[in-house]
């Protein structure tokens, strides 16, 4: 066993519990019963005396309760999620009990096709009911109940985990505090249906498969190895793919001119083929992949909108950009759903070439969201104050220095805003000024902002943070759905001003807005005398590597106002060293200026 016992949760046991006997068995979604139902799982760390330390993992289609550790002394290869769950990882094992079990349909010890069947004696196969994600999730409710757990501080999981992690927020809406579903759907689009049914496919046409009875004969392997490698390319991106095998050739330098594997690629397929045969079962394979299929929010509910409207949860829905099967967009129509229905709901989508099964291989930069957001729901540490929860580092030195020399209009901005009240800010940075607004003002707050190191520190302050370009609009936000909306130092660095300001206006009923004057005398200065760009304190950027694309001064901003039918409540110009408002010749001498305006 390779481990290294400070990071690792060591040896553990997988256990076996009955949670429905055959004398009352569990009633699922496609109307037939099931019973007995055994499931199994695991434990890691400790449930603490107040009992809010609990995290329930939900595994995706090849895993099983095994998420840490090592099963026994020998064991070459640890839990599935091994690089996130374990001591001072993601999910710190030092803070928080945690429980993963083999849903059912499994068969890594949960009754699934391959369990035997009490009314014949031999496994059920295809006389196993169709299971669906909303029954899985009923089961595990019952380990929990057997486990003696009520409530739950978070449901994580990926993929189809996922699927459960939002299947739980639904169903259980007083159950936990946090739900995290990252890389998933609220339903499957046409193309991943339409790969799951070749898998199928695969698997039931192979001459093995003998209507799912293949127990005692030979197994019908090359069916479920195609299955396994078509699911495989969908898990990967071109990118990905590209990076790692490109065009090259296993064992020689030219074609051999026949059928054989011999790119990389092929013999890489070949193997998780087999090694998923070696595993698996091929009946779970039909089962879960069509629960999967079946899994679908809005045939259930009418609307996403309405699906979420009884969920209690904060949410963190994670995304990854070269993610093809459930793609970002999938997890931004979640999310617009949540802020529709004023949910506490933040949203990164992680920069990665790794596809959908980044949700196992970015540990580093998944382990960090998930470690700020577990931290900052349970409270390990005072937030109030508008600290971070934890230490692990958020943001690279140049972003910090350009945020901090950006934001010298804090306090300000913080004095025009009434206690009690709700806030928007947009183009937030690392949340300092909404963090501060919490603490001060007692305010309602939610943050977009574009920057991932930034969105993170958001998180880690316990705010609720949306990775989002505001050029592509508020929709999801109701008319006068915030008494404040503020976009700090952002307007200049916006490819489309009037109609993100036309958007503001819609959404907030008093927009502040704050911007670096470029119409003050050292940019005049500069520009006659050198006949180069200006570069100053306010504007210390280079032509080339400036965010500004955008350069106004504060005649212009009234100019844009009266265009915009806005009406100007407040204008403070300011210059850096003072927070008195210039009061003579404002254009020339002011630095930067803070806007408040409305439009009825």
């Amino acid at each position: 066993m390779a481990t290294n016992e400070t990071n690792s949760v060591g040896l553990v046991e997988t256990q076996v519990v009955r949670v429905v006997e055959a004398a009352a068995p569990l009633e699922l979604a496609c109307g037939k019963t099931l019973g007995p139902i055994d499931v199994a799982y695991e434990t890691y760390g400790q449930l603490n005396e107040a009992k809010d330390n609990a995290i329930l993992i939900c595994h995706a289609l090849s895993g099983n309760a095994h998420a840490a550790g090592y099963n026994g002394p020998d064991d070459a290869k640890p839990g599935w999620w091994e690089g996130m769950i374990g001591p001072g990882k993601g999910i710190d094992t030092n803070r928080y009990f945690v429980i993963c079990s083999n849903f059912l349909g499994g068969c890594s010890g949960t009754t699934g096709p391959s369990s035997v069947n009490p009314a014949t004696g031999k496994p059920y196969g295809l006389d196993f009911p169709i299971i669906t994600i909303a029954d899985m999730v009923k089961v595990q409710k019952l380990l929990l109940d057997k486990l003696g757990i009520e409530h739950l501080l978070a449901v994580v999981g990926g993929s189809i985990g996922g699927m459960q992690v939002l299947q739980w927020a639904i169903a259980y809406p007083d159950m936990m505090d946090a739900a995290l579903p990252i890389a998933t759907t609220a339903h499957l689009g046409a193309q991943s249906i339409a790969f799951d049914a070749v898998g199928r496919n695969a698997i039931l046409g192979d001459a093995n498969f003998a209507n799912g009875q293949y127990h005692r004969g030979e197994l019908p392997a090359r069916g479920l190895g195609i299955a396994r490698m078509i699911g495989h390319i969908t898990y990967l991106s071109e990118e990905g793919m590209r990076q790692k095998f490109g065009r090259q050739l296993r064992r020689a330098d030219e074609y051999s001119y026949d059928f054989n594997s011999e790119f990389s690629v092929e013999t890489y397929l070949d193997h998780q083929g087999q090694t998923f045969v070696d595993r698996f079962d091929a009946n779970s394979y039909l089962y879960i992949t069509k629960a999967a299929d079946y899994f679908d929010l809005v045939r259930d509910h009418g609307s996403l909108k309405q699906a979420f409207a009884g969920a209690q949860a904060r949410f963190l829905i994670v995304s990854f950009s070269s993610d093809w099967l459930f793609t970002p967009a999938q997890s931004e129509a979640m999310v617009e759903a949540l802020v529709a229905n004023g949910k506490d709901v933040s949203f990164c989508n992680i920069a990665s070439s790794y596809g959908h099964d980044a949700f196992l291989l970015e540990k580093e930069t998944l382990g960090a969201f998930i470690c700020c957001f577990l931290a900052a729901t349970h409270k390990r540490r005072a937030v109030g104050d508008g600290g971070f929860c934890c230490d692990r580092p958020r943001l690279a030195p140049t972003h910090y220095d350009q945020a901090h020399r950006a934001r010298v209009d804090y306090d300000l901005v913080e004095s025009l805003i009434a206690p009690d009240s709700t806030v928007l800010d947009v183009g937030c940075g690392d949340g300092e000024l909404l963090a501060n607004l919490r603490r001060d003002k007692h305010i309602e707050g939610r943050g977009i902002e574009l920057q991932q190191d930034l969105v993170l520190g958001c998180v880690c302050r316990k705010l609720s943070i949306i990775q989002y370009d505001i050029e592509r609009g508020l929709s999801s936000y109701a008319d006068k759905s915030f008494d404040y909306v503020i976009m700090s130092q952002t307007v200049q660095t916006i490819k489309h001003p009037e109609r993100v300001l036309k958007e503001l206006l819609r959404v907030g009923r008093k927009v502040i807005v704050s911007f670096p004057n470029f119409g003050h005398w050292r940019c005049r200065v500069q520009l006659l005398l050198s006949g180069r760009a200006p570069v100053t304190r306010q504007l210390p950027f280079g032509w080339y590597d400036t965010p500004n694309i955008h350069c106004l001064s504060l005649k212009d901003f009234d100019a844009f106002c009266r265009k915009l039918g806005a009406t100007v409540e407040r204008r403070i110009p300011l210059v850096k060293t003072s927070t008195n408002p210039v009061r003579v010749a404002p254009n020339l001498r002011a630095e930067q200026v803070i806007y408040m305006t409305s439009k009825d």
